[in-house]
């Protein structure tokens, strides 16, 4: 059983058990969470699929550690005029684990 759920402005499959990370939530170490975004879900070859949202559909998650991603580097330069430009970056996640699928 997978469901593809939208979490902070992104669609993710997701299966019972499994850790994802996901951009930084508003939540504390530990707590339950749920995500009534649920677009679409599969029991088994069952397929239901909302429009856009499945009614009473729910992701039940816990909230583990705030971590930070790895660091991307953002360089601009424009030749012959000695314009060299260095940037970093590490974005900011939540690693979440899945609890339970109710469709």
């Amino acid at each position: 059983m997978y469901a593809i759920v939208e979490i902070a402005g992104q669609q993710f499959k997701v299966q019972k058990d499994q850790k994802i990370f996901v951009h930084r939530l508003d939540a504390e170490e530990g707590k339950k969470i749920d995500f009534d975004r649920v677009l679409l879900v599969d029991n088994g070859g069952k397929v239901t699929l909302g429009a856009p949202a499945i009614e009473g559909a729910k992701i039940t998650a816990t909230v583990g550690p705030h971590v930070k991603g790895d660091k991307v580097i953002v360089f601009k330069k424009k030749r012959r005029k000695g314009y060299r430009k260095r940037n970093g970056h590490r974005q900011q996640f939540t690693a979440i684990t899945i609890n339970d699928i109710k469709a």
